[in-house]
């Protein structure tokens, strides 16, 4: 294994100049994002130095509750992340539904991958766990953003389609069947999207690190292939329950379209 080139602080200071010259585009064509590409990069940057001293903590202090803590925040942030996302106003059984689905898939998926595909021990190993639990829940996070904005739009929008299956005799289910299958396709898409330009258009983010850090080339891609399976697992889990589950909120008792 080669030696790791590491970076002083003038080197990644030097890379913010792609800041400059992003604000230098947007201000001479008049787009107003500056605010907003300042706040991204200042966030990004605390973020990450912070992340970066406490998983150094964690690592050195292996402990069960330690990766237990970091997987309960990354959760809880995923959720909130959903909610504020979703520009259109949700119920609180909708919300729970997002919640449970987000916790439960991505948990399912993360301990399968980790217990049985990579095979880690002891199983609470911070170095792999916190890792690969934040691929499955960041993906899985977007891919439920993507399911609810459809779910709950399209049921707006196809509310007179839906109530004329109502009428023609049509359980809740068969009435949202294609909107519940519009929405499943919709989260989903983006991840196969990326398995299918990965290698060619772009390496993935995993295994660019690992290659960078020394790591073999073919090691690195058995990696990158068992966490794509992995997160198109946790995104396809926590979707299709979040749907499923959904759609049930937008009716009452009597199976009547309810709109809040």
């Amino acid at each position: 294994m080669k030696d790791i080139i590491e970076l002083q602080m003038w080197q990644v200071a030097v890379a913010y100049i792609f800041i400059v010259i992003l604000l230098f585009i947007v201000r001479t064509r008049g787009i107003p994002r500056e605010k907003e590409i300042l706040v991204a990069s200042l966030r990004m940057t605390l973020q990450l130095v912070l992340t970066g001293y406490i998983l150094a903590y964690i690592f050195t202090n292996s402990h069960p509750l330690y990766t237990l803590l970091a997987i309960s925040v990354m959760e809880a942030f995923a959720i909130y992340n959903i909610y504020k996302r979703v520009k259109t106003p949700l119920s609180p059984r909708l919300r729970e539904i997002i919640a449970v689905s987000m916790v439960t898939g991505t948990l399912a998926s993360l301990f399968y991958f980790l217990l049985v595909v990579v095979r880690i021990s002891p199983w609470y190993d911070p170095r792999y766990v916190i890792t690969i639990a934040g691929m499955l829940i960041g993906n899985s996070m977007t891919g439920i953003s993507l399911g609810v904005s459809r779910l709950v739009d399209s049921i707006r929008i196809q509310q007179h389609l839906v109530e004329a299956a109502l009428m023609l005799g049509a359980t809740p289910g068969a009435a949202s069947k294609q909107i519940v299958n519009a929405s499943f396709d919709a989260a989903i898409l983006p991840t196969i999207n990326s398995m299918v330009g990965m290698g060619i258009v772009f390496l993935p983010g995993m295994m660019t690190g690992q290659i960078l850090s020394g790591v073999s080339p073919l090691t690195a891609i058995e990696y990158q292939i068992a966490i794509m399976l992995g997160i198109l697992g946790s995104v396809a889990l926590t979707v299709v329950m979040f749907v499923q589950l959904g759609y049930k909120t937008f009716f009452n008792e009597e199976c009547q379209l309810e709109l809040q």
